[in-house]
């Protein structure tokens, strides 16, 4: 009996530590000034998607000639930190600034981002189910124009007697399809410095 009344006392304690709340606050993302990290964070990815994104469009690398929207492909942006970074995460950022320029459309039919369903939407076709005239015609995909992608990566720098410096460099270039110029690049350094005893991962 002794056993069984411990065994709930743990599981309530256990339980309502779980749930306290006292060290958990939510995070104003456009107005926080937490502490900064060696690590890469969001407020990272917003200012260097950001950078780049500026940069590119003052370039005029966007303006067609003929006047218009290109149609962009996403690329990869390669990993080469000692960070589990999601890669994705930043490109979503810079497509989103990218359309919001109104400077550019994104296509969703290639890439490692693309759509399976319009894939799969297009085998509807073949089926007895569906209305002809409800699916999508042949030859309707629009092939991309330009392709954006690059590479995170990390330099450990010694600081002083115990300080690091850790540099993080954003790299993007935006390429032409059908000639294969690079019409556009950029990098942005992110660079933090703090203790020895600070972890970049």
């Amino acid at each position: 009996m002794k056993a069984v009344k411990f065994y709930l006392i743990v599981v309530l304690c256990a339980l309502g530590a779980g749930c306290a709340s006292d060290d958990v606050t939510n995070v104003d993302t456009r107005n926080d000034e937490g502490k900064a990290v060696m690590a890469l964070d969001y407020r990272d990815f917003d200012q260097a998607a950001s950078k780049m994104v500026q940069s590119m469009l003052g370039s005029g690398a966007l303006k067609k000639p003929e006047g218009g929207r290109y149609v962009v492909a996403t690329g990869r942006i390669a990993n080469d930190t000692t960070l589990r970074i999601d890669t994705d995460q930043l490109m979503v950022k810079i497509e989103t600034e990218m359309l919001n320029s109104g400077q550019a459309v994104m296509t969703s039919a290639v890439g490692p981002g693309a759509d399976k369903m319009l894939q799969e939407s297009r085998q509807l076709r073949d089926s007895e189910e569906f209305d002809p005239g409800t699916t999508a015609a042949r030859k309707t995909l629009i092939a991309p124009e330009l392709t954006i992608a690059g590479k995170i990566f990390q330099s450990n720098v010694a600081y002083g007697r115990n300080k690091q410096q850790v540099e993080y460099y954003f790299q993007l270039m935006l390429s032409d399809v059908k000639s294969g110029l690079r019409f556009w690049q950029d990098e942005v350094p992110v660079v933090k410095r703090g203790s020895n005893r600070s972890v970049s991962w």
